[in-house]
């Protein structure tokens, strides 16, 4: 070796940060030997050569290691501990990069997000690259692109790998904003056995017949496929039996359901038998209004001979506001419906976003809607997933049940993840294969369900409401209105009563109303909407009142779940009293619409927060709204002790610190305080000491002279006399 070379020791990169993103971490002192910065670019030879970029690993790496994540090391043609040379690399900004995929891949993300998600990373022929983008600062950041993948590819874009097909220079390149990236080796078109559908700008494919899964396989939605399956059959097989009953045979169709829930591949398995024409909303939806109408006139007339025209993501193609250009598309879609013997399909995770004008009787005049997978079809879905899958001591039912809000493709993504995890311990302990309970419950930290995609949820973590200590009364009363009528609905109905809507929570401040939440959400296994009462107001006409439908679209869509409206009273104030031109009564409006509105909020509970329950408008407290209020008291004595004992399980404590004897004297302290006094007494410590071991009674002496207590005696007292009468 020369001494621009080093030769280090192996180790899996398991940060999450780094996961996939063809970034290697070196020790600072391996840097400096091979005369690099952080950033540059590193050459890698192991079986195979390769390229990546280089990091600064994290402290207490050892100096001749380096970490290299999952796709990387499978780059070096390495396993774990293995041995990899590593030098300076020359790399040019590539003119051309040309990569290969899946065919639902490359059929879904367009030349430009594929750009976006390369952006930054080094690659060379035959490397394996994933779409999971690095984040190169301001001006660059990944989340526009991270975005599009999960609108257009769903949830299955973080897990699928691509290969390098062919880079322009040769060599190690790196992905600049101007190099010119395409797919390769799968054909965006169809098959040249179909002339007319033929040709690189068709702008629409004839479904691989192999992908559609059998329509047995469609868990769930055995109701849907029959109808689908029906209404099929007498508009294009039977249409006499139409006419002699003085029907039109005419059938277009307009399938909607959460993203991701398996609309498109439902079309797909009912239409196995059948000439399809498929258009990809997304992909053409981009292009001007010229080439939109082509493409779309285009593939209507390669379906006039007989068959299906089904069109994904309808959405995008045909957006709400309406554009000049979708009136000339939807007088050639009226012309699809019209002609003998063609049906039109078409589908959409946000119907709301259509142009209205699609679901005319001339051409969408029947939907159909794909619901979210509840526990027992989250269950039969994954035995679907896995049942040819070598695996040992499986729980499905416990996944199941910890995956609410998961659809179709959200758990056809945990099974690659496991899948994953399994893969890697199988090559690092040289074993066979098998997956494990393990690994599903470790894919689960890591998958997002698209239902939840763009939302602000909750940091819930493992608390349940038996680690939360005294409050037996209130956890009595959540249980009661939050858990029991998403767990027991059979019991609510037997006995001929609606479960509660919604509940308040009330309260001095740092009581612990949103641990809680935290704890009531992670003991029922509920995906949390969370919102503070400000976040939904906007200057904007109309725009306060859209995010509280879209927050509850979201709710449903994720079932079971939890609304938490923390500081509601911010949100719904007391309506005639306010001076913001009417923005906080129309809130108010749209908050009582959706609790109690013709719409019916099943599986979903609102949960609200505040200190001030008076301010409240009264109509949101009424029943079948925020009916039942749950007073969340100060801590005694006994509860600030568990509180102490919580929050101190980290903090090394000397044996003259006598946490129930501190509890006994922090009267008047909320929970907040008491963490926050052991918190300042680890800061005393290192004042005294900055390399103290342990925290004395005399650093908690003097945090208490900084903490004082927060709870105002006076706000208690009103608060409790609020119970009262209410």
């Amino acid at each position: 070796m020369t001494t621009a070379e080093l030769a280090l020791t192996v180790r899996l990169n398991t940060s999450a940060a780094d996961a996939r993103r063809g970034v290697v971490r070196l020790h600072p002192e391996a840097l400096t030997a091979l005369g690099l910065r952080e950033w540059d670019a590193i050459a890698l030879v192991g079986s195979r050569r390769t390229a990546a970029v280089a990091g600064l690993a994290p402290a207490g790496t050892p100096t001749g290691t380096i970490l290299l994540d999952d796709v990387t090391l499978s780059n070096t043609g390495l396993r774990e501990n293995a041995t990899v040379v590593v030098a300076p690399a020359t790399v040019y900004g590539a003119r051309s990069v040309s990569v290969t995929g899946s065919s639902l891949a490359t059929h879904s993300i367009s030349d430009t997000t594929l750009r976006q998600a390369l952006l930054g990373k080094v690659v060379t022929v035959g490397d394996a690259v994933s779409l999971l983008p690095r984040d190169l600062g301001p001006g660059t950041s990944s989340a526009d692109t991270t975005r599009t993948l999960s609108r257009t590819f769903g949830v299955a874009w973080t897990s699928e790998l691509l290969t390098v097909a062919a880079v322009d220079p040769a060599g190690p390149v790196s992905v600049q904003p101007n190099t010119a990236v395409t797919w390769g080796g799968h054909p965006r078109t169809a098959a040249p056995s179909a002339p007319a559908l033929a040709g690189s700008d068709a702008g629409f494919t004839e479904p691989e017949r192999a992908a559609a899964p059998p329509p047995e396989d469609l868990v769930g939605v055995q109701a849907q496929v029959a109808r689908l399956t029906e209404w099929l059959k007498l508009a294009l097989d039977e249409p006499e039996l139409l006419r002699t009953l003085g029907a039109s045979p005419h059938l277009g169709v307009l399938v909607t359901g959460p993203a991701g829930v398996g609309k498109a591949t439902l079309a797909r398995a009912v239409l196995a038998d059948r000439k399809v024409v498929e258009v990809d909303g997304p992909g053409i939806g981009a292009l001007a209004a010229d080439e939109r109408l082509r493409r779309v006139s285009a593939a209507a007339d390669a379906v006039a001979g007989g068959g299906v025209l089904l069109i994904t993501d309808i959405d995008t193609l045909l957006p709400d506001p309406a554009e000049p250009v979708s009136t000339l598309i939807l007088d050639v879609l009226r012309r699809v419906v019209d002609t003998p013997g063609v049906a039109l399909i078409t589908t959409t995770a946000h119907p709301d976003a259509v142009d209205s004008r699609l679901r005319s009787p001339e051409i969408c005049d029947r939907e159909l809607n794909l619901p979210l997978p509840d526990g027992a079809t989250r269950r039969a879905l994954l035995e679907v997933l896995l049942r040819t899958v070598p695996s040992e001591g499986l729980k499905l039912d416990a996944i199941a049940a910890r995956a609410p809000g998961f659809v179709a493709a959200d758990l056809a993504a945990l099974c690659r993840e496991a899948a994953l995890r399994a893969a890697s311990r199988a090559s690092r302990d040289d074993a066979d294969p098998v997956l494990l309970h393990d690994d599903l419950l470790g894919a689960l930290e890591v998958i997002r369900p698209l239902s939840r995609s763009g939302t602000e949820e909750l940091a819930i973590g493992s608390v349940t409401l038996d680690d939360v200590g005294d409050m037996v009364e209130t956890k009595q009363a959540l249980t009661e209105a939050v858990l029991w009528p998403l767990q027991h609905p059979d019991s609510f109905a037997r006995l001929g009563v609606d479960p509660p809507r919604g509940v308040l929570l009330y309260g001095p401040p740092g009581c612990g109303k949103t641990f809680l939440v935290r704890a009531l959400a992670s003991t029922g296994h509920l995906s949390v909407h969370a919102v503070k009462g400000a976040e939904l107001m906007d200057k904007w006409v109309g725009a306060s009142e859209k995010a509280v439908r879209e927050l509850f679209a979201r709710a449903r869509d994720s079932a079971p779940s939890l609304i938490f409206l923390d500081e509601v009273d911010a949100l719904a104030p007391r309506r005639g009293q306010s001076s913001d031109s009417g923005v906080g009564d129309r809130v108010v409006a749209a908050l009582l619409t959706e609790l109690d509105g013709v719409e019916p909020l099943r599986d979903v509970v609102v949960l609200g927060a505040t200190n001030r329950p008076d301010l409240i408008d009264p109509a949101l407290l009424r029943p079948g709204r925020l009916e039942r209020l749950v007073f969340v008291p100060p801590p005694d004595a006994e509860a600030r002790v568990d509180i102490l004992k919580t929050a101190g399980k980290s903090v090394p404590l000397a044996d003259d610190v006598d946490l129930e004897a501190l509890a006994e004297d922090l009267d008047g302290y909320s929970a907040a305080d008491c963490a926050a006094l052991l918190r300042e007494a680890a800061l005393a410590a290192m004042r005294r000491n900055v390399d103290a071991a342990v925290v004395t009674a005399e650093d908690v002496a003097t945090a208490r002279t900084a903490v004082r207590p927060s709870l105002d005696p006076a706000q208690v007292e009103h608060l409790r006399a609020y119970a009262e009468n209410r």
